[in-house]
């Protein structure tokens, strides 16, 4: 009896202790979990920690400076906008003053030119009789209503429009007063009694010689005769 209750106390006890190790290796594989776990916690942690974090307030300084930036550029254009304005407004009034500056030189040129005082004619109406054949044809050769009053003047002081009027000293007739008066046959037969066609010889003349009225006018002032 001593040995079947020694034998089975020897088994029990074996028993335990097998039940022990192998509650024990649970135990164990359990804690050796839980520290894998702990690790790669603790890993993804510092990682968290080492990546880059970006403040909130470094993102708004830089949204600032971009602001500033692209503000800045738009100043530049707007400036460089305003000084090519101006530029070109200030070639503009340059060329202006330089237009009218031309023009009032033309002015002055022409009214050198123009050796007489008194109003220029509208029209050829406001003449009558041989004048106003003069003045007609004078503006069919090509000449401005403004050379009228030069020729009104030569031709009053040569024959006052008379297209009968002779030299009785020099033989000089007609409106133009041409020398011989013959001359004016290159204008048609009629040159004795017709007035255009004297008014037309004398244009001609006056054109080849002096190249307008106001000229062989001025010419006429220096010297006595055209």
């Amino acid at each position: 009896m001593n040995r079947l209750w020694s034998r089975l106390g020897a088994r029990t006890a074996a028993v335990a202790l097998l039940s022990a190790g192998v509650v024990g290796g649970f135990q164990l594989g359990d804690d050796r979990d839980q520290g894998q776990h702990l690790s790669e916690a603790a890993g993804v942690e510092q990682v968290a920690l080492r990546a880059p974090q970006v403040h909130p307030m470094k993102e708004q300084a830089t949204e600032y400076q971009e602001k500033l930036h692209d503000a800045a550029v738009a100043e530049a254009a707007a400036e460089r906008k305003r000084r090519e304005e101006a530029a070109a407004a200030s070639r503009n009034a340059a060329r202006a003053a330089a237009a009218e500056l031309a023009e009032a030189k033309a002015e002055a040129a022409a009214a050198a030119e123009k050796p007489y005082d008194g109003p220029i004619p509208d029209s050829c109406a406001e003449f009558t009789g041989n004048r106003q054949i003069g003045c007609a044809e004078m503006l069919n050769a090509g000449f401005e209503i403004d050379e009228f009053p030069c020729l009104d003047k030569l031709f009053t002081k040569e024959s006052g429009w008379n297209h009968k009027a002779r030299n009785s000293s020099t033989g000089a007739y007609g409106i133009p007063q041409a020398l011989p008066g013959s001359k004016m046959a290159s204008k048609g037969d009629d040159w004795e009694t017709n007035p255009k066609t004297q008014i037309l010889w004398g244009l001609g003349y006056i054109e080849g010689r002096y190249q307008t009225p106001c000229k062989a006018w001025a010419y006429m002032q220096d010297v006595g005769w055209y």
